[in-house]
């Protein structure tokens, strides 16, 4: 194994340490080496790109593949903010990078290939936008959409458990909408964590006493995946507002592609589209949806910091700020939750309450598990899982709801004290 590179910051840190990418086999290392370059081919397949954004790719996939990490055009806007991290990692193999900066600088590598950024034909033209209609424009989001209409009879209580649970797990292609048609199949007959059923950890009685029905409450949703993932958020967003749990939503979407489906304004829109255009219950949420974006009570932010390659904990005080005026900020997904509790090698039973004591005001996390990290398991939970042998950390096929109630003083600072002010570019 090689020797691991210092971190950028000289303050100690007595926290486990980063997820590398050095370890042959292991799933950091596994994106790299595979992930990344077959994604390299897709997008290549999806467009009829010139030869200099082919002649481009190529460079790109013999850089992470046999090369080291070579720095951003110095004329890119977002220059500074990648260069402060890469400085300890140029060149050096790829597979010496933390896994977080690696990825995240890998995708903005990719954009920078493809002139996303350019003043040239491709300017702002999604890589990933093929990909993203593909699965939105799917017979089986119809189908998802048509089992909105089962719920219109459910207790509000049951309701709010179906959309929370369908949102949780939005974009497994056997679940959907319909997860909840026997709930106590995935959450235990009593409502508890269940590791054969696939909910580690549980938090959604604490989840909704945070947002109870008829107090003026501002949610804060940090969206993840678009297509299939997005359209049950909007939906659960919809539930918020139409129930009273909410009396407006932020919706915080990436400003510019990022990851293979992260979810960008035109991927809200286009979602939007799609459940206006609904039969049933389905359209019916859409057109109340448009009409809220149309007031303000839904408003769409899309932050640089999404796009940058650090923790939550190093947000920038804006973003700071507007997380903590809200009453519960709700993160999505996989890379949201990496990006919360840090990027670490934590023991799974480290309390999810301890490394987001810097977050300001109460948050939650909704996460399909796929990758290392996670925080918050008892330790019999951690010990089933382990027992069965499966990659169930990795795989998706485990998920988790995890929540904590604002801390007493939410304008902590970070333990480094650092605020940032990363600059994507325009």
């Amino acid at each position: 194994m090689t020797a691991r590179l210092p971190r950028p910051s000289d303050v100690p840190d007595s926290r486990p340490p980063v997820v590398m990418c050095d370890e042959p086999g292991s799933f950091a290392w596994g994106v790299l080496h595979r992930r990344h370059p077959a994604l390299i081919q897709q997008v290549r397949d999806a467009f009829p790109y010139a030869p200099p954004q082919q002649r481009a790719l190529d460079t790109l996939l013999a850089e992470i593949t046999d090369g080291v990490l070579e720095p951003l055009d110095a004329t890119a806007k977002d220059h500074a903010l990648w260069a402060e991290r890469a400085e300890p990692y140029l060149g050096r193999s790829w597979f010496d990078a933390p896994f977080l900066w690696a990825e995240s600088y890998f995708y903005r590598k990719l954009l920078a290939a493809l002139e996303y950024f350019g003043e040239g034909p491709w300017q702002g033209v999604d890589p990933f936008g093929p990909f993203k209609d593909a699965e939105l424009s799917s017979t089986v989001v119809d189908e998802e959409l048509r089992a909105l209409d089962a719920l219109a009879d459910l207790p509000a209580e049951r309701q709010a458990s179906a959309l929370l649970q369908a949102s949780l797990w939005g974009n497994r292609a056997d679940l959907g909408f319909s997860v909840t048609a026997d709930e106590s199949a995935r959450t235990g007959t009593d409502g508890g964590a269940d590791a054969g059923a696939g909910l580690v950890a549980d938090d959604s009685a604490l989840l909704w006493s945070l947002l109870p029905v008829g107090t003026p409450a501002t949610v804060a949703v940090v969206a993840d995946n678009a297509g299939r993932e997005l359209i049950p958020d909007l939906v659960l967003v919809d539930h918020l507002l139409e129930r009273g749990h909410a009396t407006d939503v932020v919706l915080h979407v990436k400003p510019y592609p990022y990851y293979v489906s992260d979810a960008t304004t035109t991927d809200v829109v286009g979602a939007l589209r799609r459940l206006v255009r609904a039969s049933g219950r389905a359209g019916e949420i859409g057109r109340r949806l448009w009409t809220a974006a149309g007031t303000g009570r839904l408003e769409v932010r899309a932050h640089p910091f999404f796009c940058a390659p650090l923790p939550y904990e190093e947000m920038p005080e804006d973003l700071r700020t507007q997380f903590a005026s809200v009453t519960l900020t709700i993160l999505k997904g996989d890379l949201n939750y990496r990006r919360l509790v840090g990027d670490r090698l934590w023991p799974a039973t480290t309390p999810f309450a301890d490394v987001t004591a810097y977050f300001p005001g109460s948050v939650a996390a909704l996460r399909t598990l796929k990758s290392d990290v996670i925080v918050g398991l008892t330790a019999a939970m951690t010990d089933a899982l382990d027992r069965t042998g499966a990659a169930w950390r990795t795989s998706g096929t485990h998920a988790l709801i995890q929540a904590r109630p604002a801390p007493a003083a939410t304008s902590r600072r970070t333990s480094s004290g650092a605020e940032g002010d990363p600059e994507g570019p325009a």
